[in-house]
C-alpha cells in the first residue's frame, strides 16, 4: 500500500491529478444528495437461472441466489471500472483504498422485527464462492441474534437522554466531514462502504430510485427488484418473453462522467448474463470489447 500523504484519509486517497472540471465540481456542487444521477438497466436471466440451478444442484444446503451473483458482479465491475470506487468528502475527491459493499438484513419476516447490518471487506481475488460464504456468515451471525457493532453503538445513543445524544450526533457528523469518525462507529455502517445494496425483490417490491446520503462516504446504492416474466425485443420486432430483473442504481455523477458509466453498466450487465464469469477472481480482467462496441 502506498504511504499516506498529507490530505490523504484513513479510508482513501486524496486525488490530485483531477483535470479542472471535476476538481471545480465539489467546490460548487459540495452535497451528495444534490448530485444524484439514476440508472435503470433490465438483466435477462436466462444464464442465470441456468447457473444457479447447476449450482445448487451439487450443494442443495448452501444454496447460491440472484443477491449473491448481484454482489459480487456488482464488486468485479468496481474493480475494473475504479472510479466508481470513489468518494467526495469536505469538496475534495478520494480514491478509497477497498471495495466493500453492504446491506441490511431483516431478522425476520414480520412488521416488529429488528434489522442488522452487514459489510463486506472485497479482496483483489475474491470471487462468486468467497462473496457466497462472506454473505452467509453474516446473515447467520445477524439472525442469531447478535448485534452488529455500529447498531450496537446507535442502541446505546438511543438509551441517552434526548439532548445528550443530538449533541453527541451533531459532534460526530462534524468529525464525518473530515474523515475523523471512530472506526467503533462505522464498523458496519453502509453508507461508509462502495455500495449500499437493498434486495426488494425479497420483500416483493420492484426496483426504484433510493437516494443517496450526505453523511459517509458512500458513491453507488443499488436497488434490487423482484424477478419478473417480461419481453425481450429482437432487431426484427419480434419478442421472447423470459425471466428478468430490473436494477436501479444511484450515483453520484461528481465522481466521473455519463459515458464511464454506460461502460460500467454494460460490463455489470455482461457479467449478470454470463455468470461464469464471477467464478474467476475479481481482479481477472474482461476485455472490453466483450461487453462493449463503439457505435
Amino acid at each position: 500500500m502506498a504511504k499516506r500523504r498529507l490530505g490523504d484519509r484513513k479510508d482513501g486517497k486524496l486525488l490530485r491529478d483531477l483535470d479542472g472540471m471535476h476538481f471545480i465540481v465539489p467546490l460548487l456542487y459540495p452535497n451528495r444528495c444534490d448530485n444524484e444521477a439514476f440508472i435503470s438497466q433490465r438483466i435477462d436471466l436466462t444464464a442465470a437461472d441456468a447457473f444457479l440451478e447447476a449450482k445448487n444442484s451439487q450443494n442443495p444446503d448452501f444454496k447460491y441466489t440472484l443477491f449473491h451473483l448481484i454482489v459480487t458482479a456488482i464488486i468485479k465491475t468496481i474493480a475494473q471500472r475504479p472510479k466508481m470506487n470513489r468518494f467526495i468528502a469536505n469538496k475534495n475527491t478520494y480514491q478509497r483504498n477497498e471495495i466493500s459493499a453492504s446491506f441490511v438484513i431483516k431478522k425476520v419476516f414480520q412488521d416488529e422485527s429488528h434489522e442488522g447490518l452487514a459489510f463486506i471487506h472485497a479482496k483483489d481475488d475474491c470471487d462468486l464462492e468467497f462473496i457466497h460464504s462472506d454473505i452467509d456468515r453474516q446473515v447467520h451471525y445477524c439472525r442469531s441474534g447478535k448485534v452488529d457493532k455500529s447498531s450496537e453503538d446507535m442502541d446505546i445513543f438511543n438509551k441517552m437522554p434526548r439532548f445528550l445524544s443530538k449533541a453527541i450526533v451533531w459532534f460526530i457528523t462534524r468529525l464525518d466531514v473530515h474523515g475523523w469518525v471512530p472506526q467503533s462507529l462505522i464498523a458496519t455502517d453502509p453508507y461508509y462502504s462502495t455500495v449500499v445494496l437493498t434486495n426488494l425483490g425479497s420483500i416483493k417490491l420492484q426496483s426504484g430510485y433510493h437516494h443517496l446520503t450526505n453523511w459517509g462516504t458512500n458513491s453507488v446504492f443499488v436497488a434490487i427488484g423482484a424477478k419478473k416474466t417480461r419481453p425481450f425485443y429482437n432487431d426484427d420486432g419480434t419478442y421472447e418473453m423470459r425471466n428478468s430483473v430490473d436494477l436501479g442504481l444511484t450515483i453520484d455523477e461528481r465522481i466521473a462522467d455519463g459515458y464511464y458509466y454506460s461502460k460500467t453498466v454494460a460490463l455489470l450487465k455482461y457479467l449478470l448474463e454470463h455468470p461464469e464469469e464471477l467464478e474467476k477472481p475479481a481482479n481477472e480482467t474482461v476485455p472490453e470489447e466483450v461487453y462493449w462496441t463503439k457505435k
